[in-house]
C-alpha cells in the first residue's frame, strides 16, 4: 500500500513539471518564430527597396532597427529619405528627407501595416533647385494588403504646412487642419487591369502667395476612379500615364465639392489624355455664390493699375497689357471719365459673361450657375474663354 502510495505522489510531482516545461518550450518555439519572422520581414524590406529602384523610387535609411517582441514587428528607420531618379536625365528630380519613420505590424494580423513618420520633411527639387519645408503635427499611414501589392492604402496628416525656403526664411505656400487620402482597389486585380478608387479631404485649407481669395480657409472632398492601368507593380509616372492613354483609360471625378464661406462649387465628369500627354474632358460645374467671389478676384483694381501680362496671356492670349493700358487711356480722351467706368463695371461685366455661358440652377437651398468646365490638350476653358493651361504629364 505505500509502495502505492509513493508511485502516486510521484506521478502527481511531474504532473506540476508537466505545464511550466510546456509554457518554457512555447515560449522557446515562439521566440524563434518571431526572429525568424523578424529576418524575412527585413528580407522582404530589402526586396521591396530594390524593386522600387528600379521604377526610379530610391528608399534608404541611415539607420534601420527591428523590435517589438512578441506579439509585433516594429521597424524604425531614422534619417529616412525618397529620391526619385529620371531615366533620362543626369539630375535627381526630386527629394524628400526626414527624421524618423515607425513601421508596426502585428504577428496575427502581418498583411496589415501602420506607419507613422516625424517631421518635419524637407522637399529638395533637383531641377529647379528649390527647397520646401513640410510640417505636421501628426502624420500616419495604414496599408492592407503587403506583401503583396496594397488592396488598401490612407495617409493623414494633421496639422501640414508647406513652406518654401529662402535662404534662411521661410516663405509660406500651403496649410490646413488635416489633409486625408484614401485609396482602394475598386474593381480588376492588382495584376490584371485594376480599377482604383480614391478619396481625397481637406479641412481648413488655404493657399498663401497667389492670390488673396486662395488665403481664406476652404474645406474640399473629392472622389475619383482612376481607369486604363496595365497593372499596380512599380514604375515611373510617365510610363503609367502613357499606358493609360494607350488604354483608352480615364480619371472619373465621381464627386468634387468646394467650400469657402458661402462660395460652395460641386463638379463632376470625365477626364482622359490626349496623344501628347495632356489633359482632355470636361467637368460639369455648378456653384452658388459666385457673385460674392468675382469682386475678391480684384478684376476692377488690375485695370486701374495694369493688368499683368501673365495674366492676360492666361485669359486673353495675344492681348497685351500695354496695349490695354492704351485702349482705356484713349477711351478717357474720347469720352471723358468713359475708361473709368469701364474699369469700375469690369466686375459686374464678368459676372455677366459667366451667367451667359451657365444656366440657373439650385445647389443646398441657394442660387446657383451650372456651367461646363473644359480641358482641351491642356488648355482649360470656361465657355470660350480660356482661364489656364496646364502643363504635360509625360
Amino acid at each position: 500500500m505505500s509502495n502505492m502510495n509513493v508511485a502516486a505522489g510521484r506521478r502527481s510531482r511531474w504532473g506540476l513539471f508537466v505545464a511550466p516545461i510546456l509554457v518554457v518550450i512555447l515560449a522557446v518555439a515562439w521566440s524563434c518564430f518571431w526572429f525568424y519572422a523578424a529576418s524575412q520581414a527585413e528580407t522582404a524590406a530589402d526586396a521591396w527597396r530594390a524593386q522600387e529602384a528600379k521604377s526610379g523610387r530610391i528608399y534608404d535609411c541611415a539607420k534601420r532597427s527591428i523590435a517589438g517582441f512578441p506579439f509585433r514587428f516594429e521597424i524604425q528607420c531614422s534619417g529616412a529619405s525618397v529620391s526619385l531618379v529620371s531615366q533620362n536625365a543626369s539630375k535627381t528630380p526630386f527629394t524628400a528627407k526626414l527624421d524618423n519613420i515607425l513601421v508596426v505590424a502585428q504577428v496575427y494580423d502581418p498583411k496589415l501595416v501602420i506607419a507613422e513618420f516625424s517631421a518635419p520633411a524637407t522637399l529638395t527639387d533637383g531641377v529647379t533647385q528649390n527647397t520646401f519645408l513640410v510640417n505636421w503635427s501628426k502624420g500616419r499611414s495604414s496599408v492592407v494588403g503587403l506583401p503583396s501589392v496594397p488592396d488598401r492604402a490612407s495617409i493623414v496628416f494633421d496639422d501640414p504646412s508647406l513652406n518654401r525656403l529662402d535662404g534662411s526664411v521661410q516663405v509660406p505656400l500651403a496649410r490646413a487642419k488635416q489633409v486625408e487620402l484614401h485609396g482602394r482597389l475598386a474593381d480588376g486585380s492588382p495584376a490584371d487591369h485594376p480599377v482604383i478608387e480614391t478619396v481625397l479631404h481637406v479641412a481648413q485649407g488655404s493657399i498663401q502667395g497667389v492670390h488673396p481669395l486662395l488665403a481664406e480657409p476652404f474645406e474640399a472632398d473629392t472622389r475619383a476612379k482612376v481607369t486604363g492601368l496595365s497593372d499596380l507593380a512599380p514604375k515611373p509616372w510617365p510610363q503609367r500615364f502613357r499606358e493609360i492613354q494607350a488604354a483608352g483609360g480615364h480619371i472619373e471625378i465621381v464627386q468634387s465639392r468646394i467650400q469657402q464661406g458661402e462660395m460652395i462649387a460641386v463638379a463632376a465628369g470625365t477626364l482622359g489624355l490626349s496623344a501628347n500627354g495632356r489633359l482632355d474632358g470636361e467637368l460639369q460645374m455648378t456653384v452658388a455664390g459666385l457673385e460674392r467671389v468675382i469682386p475678391a478676384l480684384g478684376i476692377e483694381k488690375m485695370l486701374e493699375e495694369g493688368v499683368p501680362q501673365a495674366t492676360l496671356d492666361r485669359v486673353a492670349p495675344g492681348v497685351k497689357s500695354q496695349d490695354l493700358t492704351n485702349l482705356f487711356g484713349a477711351l478717357d480722351r474720347a469720352v471723358p471719365g468713359l475708361g473709368k467706368v469701364i474699369r469700375q463695371n469690369a466686375n459686374a461685366g464678368v459676372a455677366a459673361g459667366i451667367n451667359s455661358i451657365g444656366t440657373e440652377s439650385t445647389l443646398e437651398g441657394k442660387k446657383a450657375r451650372s456651367f461646363p468646365l473644359k480641358f482641351v490638350d491642356g488648355a482649360v476653358l470656361l465657355g470660350p474663354v480660356k482661364v489656364g493651361q496646364i502643363p504635360p504629364l509625360y
